[in-house]
């Protein structure tokens, strides 16, 4: 299994990433944690396609509301790609939207296939966590029922053994949650990685590793 979750984008090891990718092929970019803002989707979409063919990777959007109900579908358009995307957004919106598209059940299966390289970022990432209690004070579960007709899950995909905290001492945080999230996690025990933009979890078959940028 090859992970590569961070807090921003390529955080600040974008090289490390194709390495961990085995070269710079084609990317599926899954932006549905942005479904509960349609005014803003596609200007979401773009801003994450342009950096990775910056970076010389070939993105394709893959949307996964054009697979609710048919597993077997998504499975065979993913295996065309050496490499899954899934920005950030509302990670309920994005883990109900994994649920009806049953990419919740086909993403670890072909994971653990190794057959592609999942880049999680911000609600990408938190996705994979075991839990998502806590992050309804970043993200709104109640975006999820008007956006998707379905209830909020409180299940991560379980991919990962702690949960994440993201945008430590960013600007995207202005009001500080994420340190609130972090403190709370600390004082409970909770097993757990604090992420600022620049920091990167990869994930490369029983190997894991925490790189941490220069902020």
């Amino acid at each position: 299994m090859r992970l590569f979750l961070a807090s921003y984008r390529f955080g600040g090891f974008a090289e490390r990433l194709t390495t961990l990718a085995g070269g710079k092929g084609k990317v599926a970019v899954i932006p549905n944690a942005c479904d509960a803002w349609p005014a803003a989707w596609a200007s979401a979409v773009a801003s994450d396609m342009e950096p990775l063919r910056r970076q010389g990777y070939s993105p394709e959007v893959l949307d996964l509301r054009d697979y609710v109900g048919q597993p077997a579908q998504l499975e065979r358009r993913l295996r065309e790609y050496s490499m899954v995307w899934v920005r950030g957004g509302n990670t309920f919106v994005l883990r109900a939207q994994f649920a009806r598209s049953g990419a919740d059940s086909v993403l670890p299966a072909l994971l653990r296939e190794d057959a592609l390289t999942y880049v999680g970022y911000s609600a990408g990432a938190c996705l994979l966590t075991p839990d998502l209690h806590g992050l309804e004070t970043m993200d709104d579960p109640g975006e999820v029922l008007p956006t998707t007709g379905a209830a909020p899950r409180w299940d991560g995909l379980g991919l990962v053994d702690r949960q994440l905290v993201v945008h430590l001492d960013s600007a995207t945080d202005p009001d500080g949650e994420s340190a609130k999230m972090l403190a709370r996690y600390q004082e409970e025990g909770v097993p757990h990685w604090a992420l600022t933009d620049d920091d990167v979890v990869v994930v490369d078959g029983e190997h894991t590793e925490v790189l941490r940028g220069s902020r």
